[in-house]
């Protein structure tokens, strides 16, 4: 995708189509204005006939418009005008394109930018724009069978802008914006592929391609052998039954020399039964998903590895399948961690934490300035926040602030949840230093406890994202998240943001 930005108005560009925005109650957004006059009056007169809709995300295109010089005009709804906000502005935008990117245009221009935004600033606005042009052209084809539907024709993507001195920051959103969105869909195409072959071998293959197309990022495999001799015995344990070997994926980006490495943990296991503790069989499927901790980190590693930002960044990815099987771990059966601690595991579907545990443990051997561990890691952290914010857990407020901060910045929401260690009571177990779970009360947060006994003197943070990372029903898929957050986390921790 190429980018561009200009200041010429919304009639004049010679572009395929140009987005423009109304509001509720027929008030026209600026760029709308300018092809209302243009058009003589044509925009307003087919809204006062009920012909283009106001609602938020609704979006008419028109073709022909005279007097304007591109041949489409996206006509989107912004909803009320005192409530226009940023989100707002991105479910607009990615309507819009949606919308253009079904038709022959090769180019379009986004005028939304032009709309007051709050505090919200035109870099912003244009790494929203590029952002959602790369996620709307997403398409999942892998497993379909016959021919494959048409590309889409979308090639060029630009914001307009009120002045000229606006360019450089507008120029700089739409790069980082176009990194992020596909790093985004590579998240999503690995969440997407089922079980059968996005395994944990395919997701070491896939880090090890990054590899090979990036000169300052590195890609190393272990094997069970090797974690066996670490000492990684809570880990393997969790794909004892399956047949899948676990790995565990090491990717180093150096991005320069004088900086401690930034952390990213993420939980691969690609196919979750349950193990013994067997899950319900209604909505299992959906169990593949249980990887997508890992496909964003990795997708998160794509971005900063294109940017080139001047950041050191790991990222360390237990990959596993946790399946039933006579070789599988059994309620009551005892493991010792990485770091020496000993782990009762009471419940195999509390598996997750069995793998990060000794991630995080191996993660010390960077000597990290932080660590970020994100995982599909609670049902209970869905009751909590549903599927509109992410869980934040830390013992650092400072870090846990950085986050959440980085998650209203990038429209990429979370929320922090206590980490009180009254919570980690319940873990207690009369056999071995800590059970794998406790009680129903605060799931979420007492696997975030658990995860805390592994990171004493880390400056250290967990986010579920059980909610957030892929959506059910008809709209089933990986949503990406929370690649958006942690790419706009890395880009304010090496100064790189405008």
């Amino acid at each position: 995708m190429q980018y561009f930005t200009t200041t010429s108005k919304a009639s004049r560009r010679a572009v395929d189509c140009v987005i423009v925005g109304i509001y509720e109650r027929g008030k026209l957004g600026i760029g709308a204005e300018d092809v209302n006059t243009a058009s003589k009056g044509a925009l307003q007169r087919l809204v006062k006939s009920g012909d283009i809709q106001a609602q938020a995300g609704s979006c008419t295109v028109l073709n022909g418009l005279v007097g304007v010089r591109a041949p489409r005009i996206a006509v989107v709804g912004l909803g009320k005008h005192g409530e226009y906000s940023v989100s707002k502005f991105v479910a607009a935008t990615a309507a819009a394109i949606g919308a253009v990117s079904r038709s022959k245009a090769k180019s379009v221009l986004n005028c939304l930018t032009l709309e007051p935004c709050g505090n919200t600033g035109v870099y912003y606005l244009a790494r929203h724009t590029a952002q959602s042009a790369e996620e709307k052209l997403y398409r999942y084809t892998a497993t379909k069978s016959g021919r494959s539907p048409a590309a889409s024709s979308l090639r060029q993507v630009g914001v307009a802008l009120s002045k000229p001195g606006e360019a450089r920051k507008a120029k700089l959103g739409l790069t980082h914006g176009g990194a992020i969105g596909k790093g985004v869909s590579l998240a999503r195409q690995l969440g997407n592929l089922p079980a059968n072959i996005c395994t944990p071998s395919y997701l070491a293959r896939t880090a090890q391609k990054l590899a090979r197309e990036h000169r300052n990022l590195q890609t190393r495999v272990l094997g069970e052998a090797e974690m066996k001799r670490l000492g990684m015995h809570s880990l393997l344990s969790v794909g004892n039954g399956s047949d899948q070997a676990s790995k565990l994926i090491v990717m180093q980006y150096k991005g320069t020399t004088r900086k401690k490495p930034v952390v990213l943990v993420g939980k691969g296991v690609t196919f979750d039964t349950g193990g013994i503790s067997l899950k319900p069989g209604a909505g299992m499927d959906e169990m593949k998903f249980d990887m997508c901790g890992a496909a964003s980190v990795i997708g998160t590693m794509a971005t900063i590895a294109k940017l080139q930002l001047p950041v050191n960044l790991n990222v360390v990815v237990p990959a596993v399948e946790n399946m039933p099987s006579g070789r599988a771990s059994k309620p009551g059966d005892i493991f010792t961690s990485m770091s020496g601690q000993t782990v009762e595991v009471l419940n195999t579907d509390a598996e997750g934490r069995l793998i990060l545990c000794d991630a995080l443990t191996y993660s010390r051997r960077f000597k990290p300035d932080t660590v970020i561990d994100v995982a599909t890691l609670t049902g209970a952290c869905v009751i909590a926040l549903g599927h509109h914010r992410s869980g934040v857990m830390s013992r650092s407020q400072a870090l846990a602030n950085q986050i959440v901060a980085a998650g209203e910045a990038a429209n990429d929401l979370a929320w922090q949840l206590p980490l009180d260690e009254a919570y980690g009571e319940s873990l207690k177990s009369n056999f071995a230093d800590m059970a794998n779970v406790g009680g129903r009360s605060a799931g979420a947060i007492t696997a975030g406890c658990f995860l805390a006994r592994f990171t004493d003197g880390l400056n250290w943070a967990h986010m579920d994202i059980a909610g957030t990372a892929w959506a059910t029903g008809k709209q089933k898929g990986a949503s990406g998240r929370p690649v958006p957050l942690l790419s706009e986390f890395l880009l304010e921790h090496c100064g790189a943001l405008p």
